[in-house]
């Protein structure tokens, strides 16, 4: 991250052009003074005091959607382990037969009924965040399983047959938004595999609407798509790669540690992310991620008047961090300024692209 003014400057003029357009990056150095006492421990974590004495830091803004990080090299190079990964799996074994276990008789259903796939079933939300909110319930009860493109794929496609079922309730609902929350440190409060599903009404989450006018802006000042220049920088930054028809980025502007962007084809479902996915749960995994977020962006399960033709399905999955830190991932800065990241994107890229 150090070298990414340079590494940008040196685009080809396209890439170039869509990074100075989309990005503002700028680098600091932080110094310090350690007191001799403090001399011992600073080694001990960082390898010398030398080494903390000056931090360069990058920071790195997308002037579209204001999403930003900063960036430092210090703390890129710790390193990292995860020291909770054995009581994760006791958790999990003792968690056995738990009420998703038997979700006909453990979990509600919908009124609408259930939606059964190939490797899970739905049920309702006991403490529901909207109106329709489901919960895809996996077969595997271990939520840490070897995940493939074809369980992926079925998963999503239960997942839209859910929201299908809802709109059917009620046409009103139309904004299908699903998520995955992958144990405690993600904030799921129950163990066994399971992903959420929610259909709201009037419009679409904040977040999503959010980007959906700042896309629509973009492409009004530019006359630029912007997805596919977001798509562009990152892959000519060694940043991104295809799997299928699904573009899959290391984010330059990571909302925290490992995020990666997916982009599906405009006019494309969320099916067409599964093996990019999968993809990246299978290298999360082989990284040590045992927590993680996953949220899918879409369209509307019907017309509402709004523009949506080139807002593609997008996937943003995000490392939790490890479930033995006390210490939250996210403080005020990730809340109200800036998200403080100790990942490199591009070490992230290559792990991607080999798969580990």
């Amino acid at each position: 991250m150090v070298e990414l003014e340079d590494a940008i400057a040196g685009l080809p003029a396209e890439a170039r052009a869509a990074a100075d357009r989309l990005f503002s990056i700028s680098a600091t150095t932080g110094r310090l003074d350690a007191p001799p006492e403090m001399h011992p421990w600073i080694a001990k974590l960082f390898g010398s005091v030398d080494a903390v004495r000056e931090q360069r830091i990058v920071r790195v803004s997308n002037t579209v959607t204001f999403e930003g990080a900063l960036f430092n090299d210090l703390r890129a190079m710790r390193p990292m382990e995860v020291k909770g990964a054995d009581e994760v799996r006791a958790t999990i074994a003792s968690s056995a037969n738990d009420p998703f276990d038997h979700p006909l008789t453990g979990t509600p259903a919908d009124t609408f009924g259930r939606i059964e796939g190939a490797y899970g079933i739905t049920a309702s939300n006991v403490a529901k965040y909207d109106g329709y909110h489901g919960v895809l319930v996996f077969n595997e009860h271990d939520p840490l399983a070897p995940m493939d493109a074809a369980t992926m794929r079925d998963h999503l496609a239960t997942a839209h047959r859910w929201g299908l079922a809802a709109q059917a309730a009620d046409p009103a609902a139309r904004y299908l938004f699903v998520m995955w929350n992958c144990l405690w440190r993600a904030g799921g409060s129950i163990v066994h595999g399971h992903m959420q599903m929610t259909a709201t009404r009037g419009s679409h989450y904040p977040k999503v609407e959010q980007l959906r006018r700042q896309a629509l802006g973009y492409a009004t000042s530019s006359g630029r798509d912007y997805f596919d220049d977001l798509w562009l920088v990152h892959d000519a930054l060694g940043l991104g790669f295809v799997v299928e028809e699904a573009r899959v980025m290391a984010s330059l502007t990571p909302i925290k540690e490992r995020e990666v962007v997916i982009l599906g084809r405009p006019g494309a479902d969320e099916t067409s992310l599964a093996a990019a996915i999968a993809r990246v749960v299978t290298a999360y995994r082989a990284a040590g991620v045992v927590a993680h977020n996953m949220a899918i962006y879409l369209p509307p399960l019907s017309p509402d008047g709004e523009d949506w033709r080139r807002f593609p399905p997008i996937a943003r999955l995000v490392d939790r961090g490890d479930p033995a830190n006390k210490t939250s991932d996210i403080g005020a800065m990730e809340l109200y300024a800036a998200s403080v990241i100790a990942t490199d994107p591009f070490r992230l890229a290559d792990s991607l692209a080999r798969g580990s």
